[in-house]
């Protein structure tokens, strides 16, 4: 049954979109204001970003520590901004129950903030480190330079995300222009709220009216037109004067482009080892002008101006290619897409004025035009691809089977949310494995591509002598996708990709992707891929054991599921938990970028790992506060209580332009010190977060595989209990032990240990 939607203009001019998706086990609001970075007086670059961040310190009706972000997050729900060029979003995804409490909170701090020149003071260093990891960070430099090259007299070329010396706090026009900027902008006339939830449309309606009358009536504020644009790269297309609809247009085009099935450009370029990596992204869309980029890595053998031509070509194809199979096949990926979607991407695209959808008569119109703009001749030989297996709703009509004995069954996910998950995990105890796997991942990379396309989540990855598939998604989708992933990974094809790019990560990324080795106290090999040899696949495969986890599917495709697993490498194998170490462990991991960033995970044992939660849940809010806000170490502040290979713990994680790694980690040892209040609200709170129907389908799929891997039974309902029982003195004891020095604790960090009482 398709999700039931409603439009509303209220009295205030503000436009209100509604959807109702039963399905759903969550609520999202996304409010969107149109005006942004290219709307604030040029003489303060930075200005409407600056005023995004001040929002969320608090008012005087919600204080910091009552706030929207501290709602959210005790909710384990997810809240984030962003500021774009002509529009700037506010979005935030809850349990439907706590709907109403956020919307309040949003509402009443964009209607009233509080702007003190206190809290202006204290963020403008937020937004200096968040310029200086900005200017450090190659990718960013890249993209910065990229919209460079558009006309010199368009916005798009000018620094907008503001620093110490932009943001001129103490200067009386500057307070007047942020005054007068959220003024002019954030009322009634100018902002789209979208709700999106299982609750019925009056009940959302009820929501919107109740919340946004605090915002003062309006008109939409005329937004001025920027001059023309011009790109002047090859892979940099511009367009201007296109129709309503663009948007729309291109996001088909888009989904073509990255279509790597026989007959498509994509598939050109793997299938002569050139491509090393791709992406094609919206950059700008406003007033007709459309910015989009193709971001295309070739290998060094690679013939550019070939590569090129048959760019040219394949769009050349797609102009004359009859619309309606062209539509008719983006429908089905808008189908899935939709089914797919969260609360919270759902109240987004509806916030945009861009649900998922197959293009309109407005739209094909506008794809016409985009076409026309493009560089096209005829060039190759193409072809439409034909239906993807993947979009299948039915089943495999292939024989069934019983499960192999090595695959666990977990029924904490119900058949009816029609979302399966799969883990399977090999050990490889073979002297090339790591080297095996950078093969075996880019054998895998172009059906990745695909199960992206179709809303299907595929990951390979080695953590220490492991290696490890994980397929989620429809349950149909995620059987098709498992049997071609076996099929690679026992026989990869002739032809392999070239080697793809490494990811270019701030320093704190950069840690995360390590984590999983280092809690098993293992580093990632450099070891460049060697060349295929079938016969050394072979030999790792039969000394590899094997096991695995399956959640969400039914009788008939457990079944469709076993005829796959028949052709799973390797021997069956019980699982063997991750051994937890004794004392404080330091690890140097060297990685890109020159900022101080440290990770502290702190493991505990299965019996204290429900206070280990709670715990973790009471120190965010103080950690956020003492570390970014008063002592203002840097914009990267987290923490929060993290499995990792079958090891729960609490993980706290800091970058710093200027605190260096021992500093960091000394105002954890502090705060730690302090100790946390119980707060009985907080802890029922909590426990909630674990019913089945409050959490995201992921969530409960890799809940049950981590305990799986930890041998520990996966209860939630026992989980709750124990939560509920924490009482103060367990908190008091639990951080008593974490400041021991016998405690476990593991720090990774980019730099070597402060001192030889880390080993």
């Amino acid at each position: 049954m398709p999700d039931a939607t409603r439009h509303l203009t209220l009295a205030n001019g503000l436009q209100l979109t509604l959807r109702h998706a039963p399905r759903l086990k969550r609520s999202a609001a996304a409010l969107r204001v149109h005006a942004g970075s290219h709307d604030a007086p040029r003489q303060w670059p930075g200005l409407a970003h600056f005023l995004e961040h001040l929002f969320f310190l608090g008012s005087t009706r919600f204080p910091l520590e009552d706030g929207l972000m501290r709602y959210v997050q005790a909710l384990g729900g997810q809240v984030n901004a962003s500021t774009g060029e002509r529009t700037t979003d506010f979005f935030f995804e809850v349990p439907p129950a706590a709907l109403a409490g956020g919307l309040e909170r949003l509402c009443q701090m964009l209607a009233e903030p509080d702007l003190g020149i206190e809290r202006q003071h204290r963020e403008r260093e937020v937004i200096h480190a968040e310029f200086i990891a900005w200017s450090r960070n190659p990718q960013a430099q890249q993209q910065f330079a990229l919209l460079q090259s558009v006309a010199g007299g368009h916005p798009l070329s000018g620094f907008h995300a503001g620093n110490r010396h932009t943001l001129a706090l103490h200067n009386v026009a500057f307070q007047q222009a942020l005054t007068g900027f959220h003024q002019c902008f954030y009322q009634g006339g100018q902002i789209t709220l979208s709700l999106c939830g299982p609750q019925p449309l009056d009940e959302l309606e009820q929501l919107g009216r109740q919340y946004t009358g605090l915002f003062a009536t309006g008109a939409l504020a005329p937004q001025a037109v920027p001059p023309a644009l011009a790109a002047n790269q090859s892979l940099l297309f511009a367009h201007e004067g296109l129709p309503a609809g663009a948007e729309q247009a291109l996001e088909l085009l888009m989904a073509n482009l990255a279509d790597n099935r026989p007959g498509s450009w994509l598939d050109a370029l793997e299938r002569r080892g050139w491509l090393k990596g791709f992406k094609v992204e919206k950059l700008y869309a406003f007033a007709g002008q459309l910015l989009w980029h193709i971001d295309l890595k070739l290998g060094a053998q690679a013939g550019t101006d070939e590569a090129l031509k048959l760019l040219h070509g394949w769009f050349d194809f797609i102009r004359h290619a009859a619309p309606t199979p062209l539509n008719s096949a983006f429908n089905l990926l808008q189908q899935r897409r939709e089914r797919s979607a969260s609360a919270l991407e759902l109240a987004r695209r509806d916030s945009a004025g861009q649900p998922f959808a197959a293009l309109d008569k407005q739209a094909l119109a506008a794809l016409e035009a985009l076409l026309a703009q493009l560089p096209c001749r005829a060039y190759g030989q193409w072809q439409l691809p034909a239906a993807e297996p993947l979009l299948l709703e039915e089943l495999p009509s292939s024989r069934t089977a019983a499960l192999p004995p090595a695959l666990s069954i977990s029924n904490l996910l119900p058949p009816a949310r029609q979302y399966a998950a799969l883990y399977l995990r090999w050990q490889v105890p073979s002297a090339m494995h790591q080297q095996l796997h950078g093969l075996l991942e880019r054998a895998l990379h172009p059906l990745q591509v695909r199960c992206e396309q179709a809303c299907v989540q595929l990951q390979f990855s080695a953590t220490g002598e492991y290696w490890q598939l994980r397929c989620a998604g429809h349950p149909a989708a995620v059987i098709r996708a498992t049997g071609q992933a076996l099929a690679l990974l026992r026989a990869p094809s002739r032809w392999q990709p070239a080697p793809p790019e490494a990811l270019n990560l701030i320093p704190i990324r950069a840690l995360i992707n390590q984590l999983p080795d280092a809690v098993l106290g293992t580093r990632p090999e450099a070891t460049p891929p060697s060349t295929f040899d079938q016969a050394l696949l072979d030999d790792a495969w039969q000394h590899s054991h094997w096991q695995g986890l399956a959640a969400g599917f039914d009788s008939g495709a457990a079944q469709a599921l076993g005829a796959v697993l028949q052709h799973c490498p390797g021997q069956g194998a019980a699982p063997m938990p991750a051994a937890l170490w004794t004392g404080h462990r330091w690890q140097h991991a060297k990685v890109a970028g020159s900022e101080h960033a440290l990770l502290l995970f702190c493991p505990l044992p299965a019996d204290r790992q429900a206070s280990g939660r709670l715990l973790a849940q009471l120190l965010q809010g103080p950690v956020y506060q003492r570390l970014r806000v008063e002592l203002q170490l840097g914009y990267a502040v987290f923490s929060t209580f993290r499995q990792i290979e079958g090891i729960g713990g609490l993980l706290f994680g800091v970058q710093s332009p200027h605190a260096s790694q021992a500093e960091i980690l000394g105002h954890l040892r502090a705060l730690l010190s302090q100790g946390v209040t119980l707060d009985t609200g907080a802890r029922q709170a909590l426990a909630e977060q674990f019913d089945e129907p409050a959490m995201t389908n992921a969530e409960v799929a890799e809940w049950a595989w981590q305990t799986h891997l930890a041998t520990q039974p996966g209860d939630l309902l026992a989980l709750q209990r124990s939560i509920l029982m924490t009482q103060q003195a367990d908190l008091d004891d639990l951080l008593r032990d974490l400041l021991g020095t016998d405690c476990a604790w593991l720090c990774l960090a980019n730099s070597a240990a402060p001192d030889a009482s880390w080993h």
